[in-house]
């Protein structure tokens, strides 16, 4: 009788277990890479046609004030997996950081909790890795044609276009999982990352399009010294070879990295649809004004190109699981790494504090969360995913994590979650970006510059959405400065950001 007992409470103890283990939600977390939220249909995009990132969007949540701690990749990824901003994780810029994976991770709490965890594709912060029971990233940056991987086997190369391989790699790995237990899948897209090269199946599906020029292409920069010295200009410094493939030769083609890599069929397919372009280009001798248009508008084709296929390759991921009954238990999130411009201020790329590159887009489903079409307002950052993702998992939010969960406006959307939001962007290098850290609030925005440029930023959001004018100088706003001061100083103690703080404190006022 004493043996029955005992059975049946070990029978029942494992029943217990394994409800609770079916009760945890799986994540999947599908991170691009200088993706604009302007380029996207759920955001209002009148060209960009991304029907499966809006389908996460319509069957759960679209978040309109998502931000970044700081704009730039591997920084990006790293307050992804910590949770904290780049000061604390350690992980400051893609120039002269190195990530300590020793550290904790969200991906370790819950494989702490019988998680099954992985990342597939760009991580960007080197290849010693803790906390995924399995991983096969791409080197470096990655490349789009035929890109070489780094797994727990070593290191090799695959050929084909990566937003498929990525995507392949991801899926046969949930194939081998044990279906009792939860998983945690982070996929990483090399797109839309410079130099924007489209998988051949889609090109001309842009081509036809004029795009409008953005209100502020022509933008003198009259008011901001660091925006003034910047090497990001569309019509300056966007190189006619490398990023828009317009090579002088077929010899000069080849002879860029990124087609030395590509079979012969790939190579042909680039050449059969580049050299026409050039030609047509050569013919039309442009120059100056008429020139800058020319780039503006061949960048936003090869862009949005670029962009297809990987969101083709998310529409898979979402098939997979929808026609595997995993739908009500599987957390989806999309979102960028950062924000992009498309021509705004007349630039490409990213890391300012400016609302392009600050806000990034972020989209979310969980049926029994979240119910379709939800519209969030509320201000999150990149550092409350780690933090929301235990709390739906059930583990406690280590003391060190500095995000916030925002389940809350899950629950309840209309509530608030952030009043001010903290950056710092620390890279002094490429694109010639002065460092620069500020808050923001829901009107104002203020900024201090240092190192290649010393300088304050005040930006009145309500009647300067483009943040064209900085009024920092204005006697009209001076107690708005001595407010968005007192914010800043908060938000700087708040976060222990001890090299912003002994910047703050060095008066540069005349």
């Amino acid at each position: 009788m004493r043996k029955s007992f005992i059975s049946l409470l070990l029978i029942m103890c494992a029943i217990s277990i394994r409800t609770h283990a079916q009760r945890q939600p799986n994540i999947i977390i599908i991170i691009s890479d200088d993706h604009a939220y302007q380029t996207i249909g759920a955001y209002g995009s009148k060209h960009g046609k991304t029907p499966n990132i809006d389908r996460i969007a319509n069957e759960g949540a679209l978040f309109k004030n998502t931000f970044v701690n700081n704009s730039i990749c591997g920084p990006a990824r790293a307050t992804l997996l910590t949770g904290k901003y780049s000061h604390k994780n350690g992980f400051k810029d893609n120039e002269t950081s190195e990530f300590d994976f020793s550290q904790d991770l969200f991906v370790k709490q819950l494989q702490q909790v019988g998680y099954n965890t992985a990342w597939v594709g760009k991580i960007h912060l080197g290849d010693k890795l803790q906390g995924f029971n399995y991983y096969d990233i791409l080197v470096g940056q990655g490349t789009y044609f035929n890109p070489d991987f780094i797994s727990k086997e070593g290191r090799h190369r695959n050929e084909g276009y990566v937003s498929d391989i990525v995507t392949e790699k991801a899926l046969n790995w949930l194939d081998t999982l044990d279906q009792n237990k939860p998983f945690c899948l982070v996929i990483g897209h090399k797109a839309t990352h410079r130099t924007w090269m489209p998988d051949p199946k889609d090109f001309g599906r842009y081509d036809t399009l004029n795009f409008p020029l953005p209100e502020t292409f022509n933008d003198d920069y009259s008011t901001r010294k660091a925006a003034a010295l910047q090497e990001m200009s569309i019509d300056k410094d966007m190189q006619m070879g490398y990023d828009l493939k317009m090579f002088k030769s077929v010899e000069d083609m080849m002879k860029d990295g990124n087609f030395k890599r590509m079979s012969q069929a790939q190579k042909d397919s680039y050449i059969a649809y580049y050299r026409p372009i050039y030609e047509q280009l050569e013919n039309a001798n442009l120059t100056g004004k008429a020139l800058a248009e020319w780039k503006f508008n061949r960048y936003m084709i090869d862009y949005l190109n670029t962009a297809e296929s990987m969101d083709r390759n998310i529409g898979k991921v979402l098939d997979y699981v929808d026609q595997r009954q995993l739908t009500d238990n599987t957390i989806v999130i999309y979102l960028s790494d950062q924000g992009f411009y498309m021509g705004e201020h007349g630039w490409f790329d990213k890391r300012w504090m400016y609302e392009e590159s600050f806000r990034t887009p972020m989209v979310m489903r969980y049926p029994p969360l979240i119910k379709p079409h939800t519209e969030l307002n509320a201000k999150v950052v990149n550092a409350d995913i780690a933090p929301t993702l235990l709390e739906l998992a059930s583990v406690k939010k280590p003391a060190a994590m500095q995000g916030e969960s925002f389940v809350h406006i899950l629950q309840k959307p209309k509530q608030e979650h952030r009043k001010d939001l903290f950056y710092h962007y620390f890279e002094n290098g490429e694109h010639a970006v002065s460092p620069h850290f500020g808050v923001r609030d829901d009107r104002y925005k203020l900024i201090r510059y240092y190192k290649r440029v010393e300088s304050w930023e005040l930006f009145d959001l309500q009647k300067d959405p483009a943040e064209l004018r900085n009024c920092y100088a204005d006697p009209a706003y001076q107690r708005v400065v001595k407010q968005m001061k007192k914010k800043l100083a908060k938000q700087i103690h708040l976060f222990d950001d001890t090299e912003a703080e002994t910047i703050f404190n060095t008066n540069i006022d005349k």
